[in-house]
């Protein structure tokens, strides 16, 4: 019976990864705001901020982001690109969850229910860039604007 269970969890995980991912392909394969076949990044470098805000009622009750140990954490999907403003991929995201900075809804179309939601985040490789909403499974509404 508990064999059953874990499977049937993996099975709906899995589905829900692949969803994800199906939605963020679909959402970035014609963006509104493209460069030279790249989606753009919302430009400039956000401020930095010295912590949590406080988050609207229906946020709250929602699964989304967590403020932690000075960052803000989301689930997201592993291997997402971390894009610099000019659209260019400085990095990867291979970790989940991952803590981002800020959020801003300035930035080219990635579709979703935040059509032009970014995330300032570091990548893996120390780059610091910008990832779409499409690519976050956390409700992103909790973090502070950049």
């Amino acid at each position: 019976m508990l064999i059953r269970k874990i499977t049937g969890a993996v099975a709906a995980c899995t589905a829900v990864a692949a969803l994800a991912l199906a939605g963020a392909s679909a959402a970035s394969a014609a963006p509104a705001s493209v460069t030279g076949g790249r989606a753009v990044a919302p430009t400039g470098t956000p401020p930095t901020t010295s912590g949590p805000t406080t988050a609207s009622a229906s946020a709250a009750l929602a699964a989304g982001c967590w403020y932690s140990g000075s960052h803000w954490w989301c689930n997201n999907v592993s291997g997402a690109p971390v894009y610099a403003s000019s659209g260019a991929v400085v990095g990867y995201m291979y970790s989940n969850p991952s803590w981002f900075v800020c959020r801003s809804d300035n930035g080219g179309y990635v579709g979703g229910p935040h059509p032009y939601r970014w995330e300032w985040t570091q990548a893996d490789n120390g780059a610091w860039g910008w990832m779409k909403d499409t690519a976050i499974y956390s409700e992103t509404d909790p973090l502070p604007v950049c």
